[in-house]
């Protein structure tokens, strides 16, 4: 049966379409039209698959977001194959084949867990949870070499940005750069007005696909900045002479951070960062002990000394029980105070470069949320990935307690649970 599909693609998104790898990353600015052709992408893989039951998957950063973005889409380019059947509830279109397309959001990741995949397009990856993709959607790619293509603009050099560098020089990937200074796809009018009410360092990331472009809003860019110039963001090597200080922000159904901090003196050595979800507090009890670094302190947010319903204890309580020990409470400061007293003492930092990566671009990317009705931005964190890591250190240096203030014996204490 000639199955034909209302979608005539531009010129520049012919490659892709025509591609050979099994993997591709594409950076485009705004308005190329790049969700419409990944979605039309996955439609023909669904319909010209070979195996059994075929299932492909458009996935964005939040199911919200996916059913604004692509539902429409799916529904308009699927609309004149016959016997199609569309399931409103579900964001799902099944096909006569027994194939079937459908939308998920990373923020429930777990939604996916022991699915299978013949083909995924995932939009604005750098916003997905840190174990959305490799823990997750990739080995549901496995069994059946599905593929996967990956969107978005650039947000800094965050994990679009490493996705992006490994394709452009891995042989099975598919790669492409769309700027709108190339593409001709918007007039110059439009692009200088847009420069005009955006201001270079947006429209460098929004419009020319920049990854240097100084991120707009954002809370520690300045201090990160100074922190790179004057060279203090490089190897950090772990004293054994100075015991670790670890802080949390423990996320519930999103991912928790730590950070494991060296303090000497004046100075502040973060040495490390950990990121990871959907796993237990005992998995990251387990990540301190394999660490194998000698703790003084752990930091815990506020909200730490809530009892869960379910079993009746805090996480406090549950961490303890674990042997991570002596814990301290962040005071439950004005979110303005604590972020106020991280700039204040990031300039005293000296931060290991590849261990805490992905903590280093959330400071760089933690940013003010915009108000895109209003033009203004709101007098609130945007809570995205950057979340996380920016909470965590901020609970360190509003928590952090000398050592001089703790017992000798509930140090000891604490070494011996963990170390």
């Amino acid at each position: 049966m000639k199955i034909e599909i209302p979608y005539a693609p531009r010129t520049l998104a012919l490659d892709y379409h025509r591609r050979a790898e099994r993997f591709a990353c594409i950076v485009a600015h705004r308005r190329f039209g790049k969700t419409v052709a990944a979605i039309n992408d996955l439609i023909r893989d669904v319909i010209t698959c070979t195996l059994q039951n075929p299932r492909v998957a458009y996935i964005a950063p939040y199911y919200s977001q996916a059913k604004n973005v692509a539902w429409d889409y799916a529904k308009y380019y699927t609309r004149s194959i016959p016997d199609i059947k569309v399931n409103e509830s579900e964001l799902r279109i099944d096909f006569p084949n027994g194939g079937r397309l459908k939308l998920y959001g990373a923020d429930n990741y777990d939604a996916m867990r022991g699915l299978y995949f013949d083909s995924v397009v995932l939009d604005e990856p750098a916003d997905f949870p840190a174990n959305a993709w490799p823990t997750v959607i990739r080995p549901a790619l496995s069994d059946r070499k599905g593929r996967a293509t990956f969107i978005g603009t650039p947000k800094g050099k965050n994990e679009f940005w490493d996705i992006f560098d490994h394709a452009r020089s891995a042989s099975d990937w598919f790669s492409v750069v769309h700027k709108a200074s190339e593409t001709a796809l918007l007039d110059d009018e439009e692009l200088e007005e847009a420069l005009k009410i955006m201001g270079k360092d947006r429209y460098d990331q929004e419009f020319e696909c920049s990854f240097e472009a100084a991120l707009t809003g954002a809370y520690y860019g300045t201090e990160m900045r100074e922190l790179e110039q004057s060279g203090r963001i490089k190897q950090v090597a772990y004293d054994k002479m100075l015991p670790v200080v670890v802080s949390f922000d423990l996320g519930m159904n999103d991912s928790t951070a730590l950070w494991f901090a060296q303090f000497h003196g004046d100075e502040i050595r973060l040495i490390d960062y950990y990121e990871n979800s959907g796993v237990g507090l005992d998995h990251y009890a387990q990540v301190l002990r394999e660490r194998g670094y000698v703790y003084e302190q752990f930091i815990l947010p506020h909200d730490a000394k809530v009892r869960e319903l379910g079993t009746g204890k805090s996480r406090v309580e549950i961490f303890q029980t674990l042997g991570v020990s002596p814990i301290t409470i962040a005071p439950q400061l004005r979110l303005d105070d604590g972020i106020q007293t991280t700039r204040m003492t990031l300039p005293r930092c000296w931060i290991d470069a590849e261990k805490c990566h992905r903590g280093i671009e959330a400071l760089k990317q933690y940013s003010r949320d915009f108000d895109e009705k209003g033009k203004t931005w709101r007098g609130r964190p945007k809570h995205d990935w950057t979340s996380h890591g920016a909470d965590s250190l901020r609970y360190m240096f509003t928590g952090y307690r000398s050592k001089s203030s703790w017992s000798g014996g509930a140090i000891k204490r604490g070494l011996k649970g963990v170390a």
